[in-house]
């Protein structure tokens, strides 16, 4: 929701970490060390918080297993543990949103060495199976979510819109009517900075006939739909100040922070964003995502998180043990919560869909069938992905068509390394 599902933060209530556990021969007892996604946007919400009181009765329940957590920021976190990694302080489970390139150089143990029977089978099959490589499960999804179309009902009144847009066209007159009606709102928010830039453009691509990635693997950022994709938001949002001036500058937090402070109307949301209007009294919509054509099929962006349990210090038994705790529906259904997430367990999702107290949640499921996701399974992606967050921005400034060649380039220069 990089996902990234996943979400999408800041750095808060860290523990650092510190040289890697070792098991000793006297019975002492073995450190886990583990880095997490941040999927707050203060103090306040920090992951961290949530991790704390997990490993606090994991290890009251646990003796001779401890944990520590350190939570890192989306913008940051691929950079963080690779820097552990360079030196040799490798975690023993890392949070994130992708495994593929890890994977590639043979760092994991399989999903199924570190959970039991009853957490493989808990899973929603579908998500399971997303995190294979050749087969073979590497990456276990920890939540997911879906994007959708949000806006602010409140504004489209004051506008005189009286319908959520279907297409592309539509969401232009839309955002031109609020820019003349009602000052001082952001018409529609582009987030293209580095925190979840490929998820905002993947999004567009996909409704615009296009994707970052074929069916058989082959990057197509530089194909002619995506051309024509980011032309047209920099034609049509961007040079008519319907969006933010740069949009490669802005991040998915600043966007939806905005949209709860009511200065945005418009913008594509998961369900973090519906939990913070609620929070901020935003009378809001959600809707299916406009596309260019209104006879196509909708689409949206569909997103799992992972987590990986790396080999490097040998405590394979008690990783079992931590994520089986992980993974009971107690710790699940806290998170998916707390975040506003879709569950990847069939007891959480069971007890989310029959409770009733998620009817906020109904159009993201509804889009849930619907879903494309990141090539995951490709090694290169994880790097790829980094790039695309980079750079993607670039693509709705004057030199557009150039910023997508060369991230084509260096796409498919990346996806050589790990193909040969």
């Amino acid at each position: 929701m990089n996902r990234s599902v996943l979400l999408p933060c800041v750095l808060a209530g860290s523990l650092l970490l510190a040289g890697c556990g070792t098991l000793t021969g006297d019975g002492g007892d073995v450190t886990l060390r583990m880095v997490a996604a941040d999927y707050g946007d203060s103090e306040a919400n920090s992951t961290s918080h949530y991790w704390d009181d997990v490993v606090q009765r994991f290890q009251a329940a646990t003796p001779g297993i401890k944990v520590k957590v350190e939570t890192v920021s989306w913008t940051d976190i691929d950079k963080r543990v690779g820097e552990l990694i360079a030196a040799g302080k490798t975690p023993d489970i890392v949070q994130t949103g992708g495994y593929a390139d890890q994977v590639a150089a043979e760092r994991l143990y399989p999903a199924g060495d570190v959970l039991s029977i009853d957490t493989q089978v808990n899973m929603l099959d579908a998500f399971s199976k997303a995190g294979q490589v050749f087969g073979s499960q590497y990456g276990i999804p920890f939540v997911a979510s879906t994007r959708v179309f949000v806006y602010n009902k409140a504004v489209f009144q004051k506008a005189g819109i009286t319908a959520p847009p279907v297409t592309w066209d539509e969401l232009r007159k839309d955002a031109e009517l609020i820019k003349a009606k009602v000052p001082g709102v952001t018409p529609y928010a582009l987030p293209l900075g580095p925190e979840e830039a490929q998820g905002e453009s993947m999004i567009w691509t996909m409704s615009g006939g296009g994707s970052l990635a074929d069916n058989a693997g082959n990057y197509t950022i530089d194909s002619p739909q995506n051309r024509a994709t980011f032309s047209w938001l920099r034609t049509n949002l961007v040079d008519r100040k319907l969006t933010y001036a740069d949009p490669g500058t802005v991040d998915r937090k600043t966007a939806f922070a905005d949209f709860a402070a009511g200065k945005v109307a418009m913008l594509n949301g998961h369900p973090g964003l519906v939990r913070k209007a609620i929070d901020s009294k935003i009378d809001y919509g959600t809707a299916a995502i406009p596309r260019r054509d209104a006879a196509a099929k909708p689409s949206t962006l569909g997103v799992a998180d992972w987590i990986m349990a790396f080999k490097a210090n040998g405590h394979k038994a008690q990783i079992k043990k931590f994520l089986n705790f992980v993974y009971q529906k107690e710790n699940t259904l806290k998170f998916d919560e707390q975040y506003n997430l879709l569950p990847v367990t069939q007891d959480t999702r069971a007890e989310m869909t029959g409770s009733g107290n998620h009817q906020d949640l109904s159009e993201f499921l509804n889009a849930l069938p619907n879903a494309n996701f990141y090539p995951l399974g490709d090694p290169s992606w994880d790097k790829v992905s980094v790039l695309v967050k980079q750079k993607i921005g670039a693509a709705v400034r004057p030199d557009g068509d150039k910023a997508l060649a060369d991230l084509q380039g260096v796409a498919a220069a990346e996806a050589g390394k790990v193909r040969r």
